[in-house]
């Protein structure tokens, strides 16, 4: 078994250009690591190494789910969807994360014969599976070992989304409906998110009042439009970090008001600074 959990005080992340559709995320001793509500655009899921923590998440249009979680637990986000994991307790939960390109799952579902389009969402959100567990780390030790080749990582990753996917119970009896009729103003906000969009100009979008629209998106979604704008916001800006902009020209062309704005929501949605997020392979002290 992996010996994740005996270090303390690190955050680490991986990506690979020879592995374009997954990244990593390893952090020890994340007592300190919070984080708001937000969503990733893909596919995550993750295993926590120690401690405790608390799980929460929306599916849209259902109401708000909260789950503890401890050494073993697996979770799994939907594209999407609107999550946070928080430590309970003050205490050091440590835990690894894989943030995993859709497109590329969906392109194994359908050669698999489970799915004939987009990304196929899961039903699954915590299991307490050992076999699954154990193989999550076992996927995470190759990713991260500098000395394993590209290919084996490639066929690695593979094996693991392709059993997973195909787990019995991985998916509702009928494929979730995408969509709702705030789609497109969830739409909207995605493309636009560089712009200025004052709740006015959303809630028009939407042919809404600017308070019947919060109500009817908070509570399909969990979150307010605003909320939404600025995590699309900072998505956009881990794209432009990852490809190589500057961190105050980044801020800047995400509409945060300065670098020090930017910084202080990036760390809020994704418990790391920019500069951490940059920083690939290196050991980071997360406790700052």
């Amino acid at each position: 078994m992996s010996g994740y959990s005996r270090q303390r005080g690190e955050m680490r992340f991986w990506r690979s250009g020879e592995l374009p559709f997954v990244e990593a995320r390893l952090t020890r001793d994340g007592r300190d690591v919070g984080y708001a509500r937000h969503s990733h655009e893909a596919f995550s899921i993750g295993a926590v190494l120690a401690g405790r923590s608390l799980y929460e998440y929306q599916v849209p249009g259902e109401s708000l789910r909260a789950l503890p979680l401890s050494e073993g637990a697996v979770v799994v986000m939907n594209p999407f969807e609107i999550h946070a994991c928080n430590p309970l307790d003050d205490t050091p939960w440590s835990y690894i994360m894989l943030y995993v390109d859709a497109r590329w799952l969906a392109a194994l579902q359908r050669e698999a014969g489970m799915s004939d389009g987009d990304f196929r969402p899961l039903a699954l959100h915590m299991t307490r599976v050992p076999a699954l567990y154990r193989d999550l780390l076992g996927l995470c030790d190759k990713l991260f070992d500098a000395d394993c080749p590209p290919v084996a990582k490639v066929a690695a990753s593979e094996s693991f989304f392709r059993q997973l996917l195909a787990r019995p119970g991985a998916y509702r009896a009928e494929p979730r409906r995408a969509g709702s009729a705030l789609q497109p103003v969830v739409d909207f906000i995605r493309d636009h998110c560089t712009e200025c969009l004052p709740l006015e100009r959303i809630a028009a979008e939407a042919g809404l009042s600017p308070s019947h629209l919060v109500r009817s998106f908070k509570r399909q979604y969990g979150i307010t439009p605003h909320a939404f704008l600025t995590d699309c916001r900072v998505r956009h800006g881990q794209a432009a970090l990852k490809a190589g902009g500057a961190i105050a020209d980044v801020a800047l062309a995400c509409r945060f008001a300065d670098q020090s704005h930017f910084q202080r929501t990036f760390k809020r949605f994704t418990a790391a600074t920019p500069d951490q997020y940059r920083r690939v392979g290196r050991p980071q002290d997360s406790r700052r």
